[in-house]
C-alpha cells in the first residue's frame, strides 16, 4: 500500500504518459484538456489495487471499522500534500453520502468515518476544518457503475444528490471526501450540485483511485487518436 508515484494529472489525478499538456503551469490529461472538470482538483493516496483495495473492502463490505483509522491516515497524507493551499480557503469537509437504505444496511457511511479519521491524522493536526455530514443528501439509490458506458454512468448518477443547507456552503470551498475515485462520475455530480448551491470551489479527496495502466495523452492542438480509442477504466468494485 504505497502512495501513487510518477506523474499524474494536476487536476483529476489520472496517470500521465509523455507527451502531456501543460496549461497554466499544471500538467493535464487529455480528458481535462478537452473539458474542465467541475471540481478544482482531485487527490488520492494510492492506486485501487492489492492491499489498499482489500482494506477498503474490509471496511465497506465486512464492517471492520478499525480499517477506517488506517484509511484515514492515508487520506490525511494525501490531503496534507495540498493542505497549505486548502487552508487559505478554510474549507468545509463534506463526505459523499449514502442513500438512507444503504446507510441502514451498512450501519455507517465509510466516507464519513474516513474523513473523521483523516482530520485527526498527524498530517492534518495543524488544520481546523469543520466536518459537515448533512450538507449533501443522496435522494435515491443508484445501480453499480460497473459495465456502464460513460453516458449511462452520467445518467445513473444525475439527480441523485441534493444540498440541504445552501446557506452553510454559500461562498465556501468544499473538500469532498469519498473512499474510491473510480470514473469520477459520482464526485463530479456532487461537485455540480454543490457549486449550483453556491460553493465557490470543490476539491476532491479519496483514499484510492482507479488508474489507467497506460495511455498516450494529447499535446496542445494535437488530439491523440490513441487516447480517444483508449478503453474506459474498469471499475474494480461498485462505489456506492
Amino acid at each position: 500500500m504505497h502512495p501513487i508515484a510518477g506523474l499524474v494529472c494536476g487536476i483529476c489525478g489520472e496517470r500521465l504518459a509523455s507527451p502531456y499538456a501543460v496549461s497554466e503551469g499544471v500538467a493535464r490529461c487529455g480528458a481535462c484538456q478537452r473539458l474542465e472538470p467541475l471540481f478544482a482538483k482531485a487527490v488520492a493516496y494510492g492506486s485501487y489495487e492489492g492491499g489498499l483495495r482489500e482494506l477498503v473492502h474490509l471496511l465497506k463490505y465486512e464492517q471492520v471499522r478499525p480499517a477506517a483509522a488506517v484509511l484515514g491516515r492515508m487520506l490525511g497524507e494525501a490531503v496534507g500534500a495540498v493542505a497549505a493551499l486548502l487552508d487559505q480557503a478554510q474549507p468545509l469537509v463534506v463526505p459523499v453520502p449514502l442513500h438512507a437504505a444503504k446507510l441502514r444496511q451498512r450501519g455507517f457511511n465509510q466516507s464519513e468515518l474516513i474523513a473523521r479519521a483523516a482530520l485527526k491524522s498527524p498530517a492534518l493536526t495543524a488544520v481546523s476544518w469543520p466536518l459537515y455530514t448533512a450538507v449533501l443528501e443522496r435522494l435515491r439509490p443508484t445501480e453499480s457503475q460497473t459495465g456502464l458506458t460513460r453516458y449511462q454512468r452520467r445518467e445513473n448518477i444525475r439527480g441523485a444528490f441534493k444540498v440541504n443547507d445552501a446557506d452553510t456552503i454559500a461562498g465556501r470551498t468544499i473538500l469532498l471526501v469519498d473512499d474510491v475515485f473510480t470514473t469520477g462520475t459520482t464526485v463530479s455530480e456532487c461537485a455540480r450540485v454543490l457549486r449550483k448551491a453556491g460553493a465557490v470551489q470543490v476539491w476532491v479527496a479519496t483514499v484510492a483511485r482507479v488508474l489507467r495502466p497506460e495511455l498516450t495523452f494529447a499535446v496542445p492542438g494535437n488530439a491523440s487518436e490513441k487516447e480517444e480509442a483508449a478503453p474506459e477504466p474498469r471499475a474494480m468494485a461498485a462505489t456506492v
